[in-house]
């Protein structure tokens, strides 16, 4: 009776414990040859706990790829079993290319598919989102990774075709994370959220300041993840205060100018 019991247990834990995922997004900046070993062990330490982490600003040269692969040795090491993926640099002619890239325990979740950069739109969109499908137990999500061009440049012009997303992939639970460089009040999302789109962070402020003033530390309210809340049930949410592990901002910057952002929730 005993071990029926505890069995019992483990497999109500067990339950529970794929019933609840934890998706993590962070633009690494210039995420590539110039981060040194210490660096990518200390993001490594930042992401192991959660189960999907999506990863924006990859080096589309020589050393994005190479860091990626090397987070996911590190990441190996830690007693759980990672995989990656990493996109095709992005087809900007106007801007900078990058890359994207997914990490993921593959004991909570299962890439199906091949993941893919956006093609519709690649010509409006500078950076186009990739996309990558999860199964998670017996459901699947599809991440729409992305990295907006910067404020000045006007994001807006490129998130308004996000709107038509949800009707071109139909059959795609979506989910639209990563550094939109404009925050989730403007009126460019509206539309989506007039679909049924919410953001995980509202009044949020996620990147750095050059340095801290009357201890106020964050400058703009730039990254986020959007979720359609009949399809996910939302646990909670929050930023990771990365650099209150440094000395100062110029050495936190090292790691990056942004905070890693994430959520928790299971599928409906």
């Amino acid at each position: 009776m005993k071990t029926t019991f505890i069995t019992i247990v483990l497999y109500f834990f067990t339950l529970l414990s794929f019933s609840q995922t934890k998706i993590l997004s962070w633009n690494l900046e210039n995420f590539g040859k110039s981060k040194t070993d210490s660096e990518i062990n200390f993001i490594a330490a930042t992401v192991v706990d959660y189960d999907i982490v999506a990863i924006q600003e990859v080096v589309a040269g020589y050393g994005g790829a190479q860091a990626i692969a090397k987070l996911a040795a590190i990441l190996n090491e830690k007693g759980t079993k990672w995989d990656y993926t990493i996109s095709e640099p992005t087809s900007s002619s106007s801007y900078k290319a990058e890359r994207y890239a997914f990490i993921w325990k593959t004991s909570k979740a299962k890439l199906k598919g091949k993941p893919s950069l956006e093609q519709k739109f690649s010509q409006e969109i500078d950076r186009e989102p990739y996309y990558a499908t999860f199964e998670i137990g017996k459901k699947t999500i599809t991440l729409s990774n992305f990295h907006a061009i910067t404020k000045n440049k006007n994001p807006e012009t490129e998130i308004k075709y996000f709107k038509f997303l949800p009707a071109l992939y139909p059959e795609s639970n979506l989910i639209f994370l990563g550094d939109f460089n404009c925050p989730q009040s403007h009126t460019v999302f509206f539309p989506l959220k007039k679909m049924g789109y919410t953001s995980i962070l509202q009044n949020q402020k996620t990147t750095l300041k050059k340095e801290c003033r009357n201890n106020v530390c964050l400058a703009s309210e730039f990254d986020n993840i959007f979720y359609k809340s009949n399809t996910l049930n939302y646990k909670k949410s929050g930023v990771i205060h990365f650099y209150a592990k440094f000395n100062s901002l110029s050495e936190a910057r090292k790691i990056s100018d942004h905070l890693p952002i994430w959520v928790e929730f299971s599928l409906n």
